[in-house]
């Protein structure tokens, strides 16, 4: 894994917020999954770990994001975290397998990992975290990965060219947006495992 990423671990991450501002708007759920190899080389989508939010003192939320989620931030029966908790949970098992892999730190791998690591970012400045294990500015978008694997770039549609199943009703929750992006991410590598190998 530390020689096929150049010492860097991917991790798919997700998160649901209240908005699309991530100084402002509240980050409300966060699902990673370990991406692991086989003894012939080839990826798949390892543990995986999803954890509701608190928001944030002041966060902002927009409704417009929250039909789009269908979170209630406040409902009674919601086992939401503080931040600070749900980051610490996700960083602990990030970085013990960034030891296991022998490699040196984690980089996200995210849908549009821009608006991810984003976010990520923003919550760790305000929850004054010390070791974020993840690159604080390098990622692996499988927006792009699917515009060069199969000419699409939404994920619904690049799940579907990739021969995998897309489910509409579970898509927008942290924990299956995360497994399924991880599955492309997966099955894309794969496909260029063989030229990876041709070079070594």
């Amino acid at each position: 894994m530390a020689r096929r990423f150049r010492g860097f671990l991917p991790v798919v991450v997700d998160v649901e917020t209240g908005g699309f501002n991530a100084r402002t708007d509240a980050l409300l759920e966060i699902a990673a999954v370990l991406i692991e190899p086989d003894a012939e080389g080839c990826f798949a989508p390892g543990e995986s770990w999803r954890y509701h939010v608190q928001p944030f003192e002041g966060a902002n939320m927009e409704a417009a994001s929250l039909e789009v989620n269908g979170i209630d931030p406040w409902h009674p029966l919601r086992p939401a975290l503080p931040e600070r908790d749900a980051l610490q949970r996700v960083f602990r098992e990030v970085r013990a397998a960034v030891r296991r892999h022998d490699c040196t730190r984690a980089i996200l791998v995210g849908h549009n990992a821009f608006f991810d690591l984003n976010f990520l970012n923003a919550a760790v400045e305000r929850c004054g975290i010390k070791r974020n294990p993840f690159h604080p500015f390098s990622s692996f978008d499988t927006a792009t990965l699917g515009g060069v694997a199969y000419g699409q770039t939404v994920l619904s549609r690049i799940v579907e060219a990739a021969g995998l199943e897309w489910d509409s009703s579970a898509a927008h929750s942290a924990g299956y947006d995360a497994r399924i992006t991880a599955e492309v991410f997966c099955r894309i590598v794969n496909q260029f495992q063989s030229i990876y190998e041709a070079r070594q």
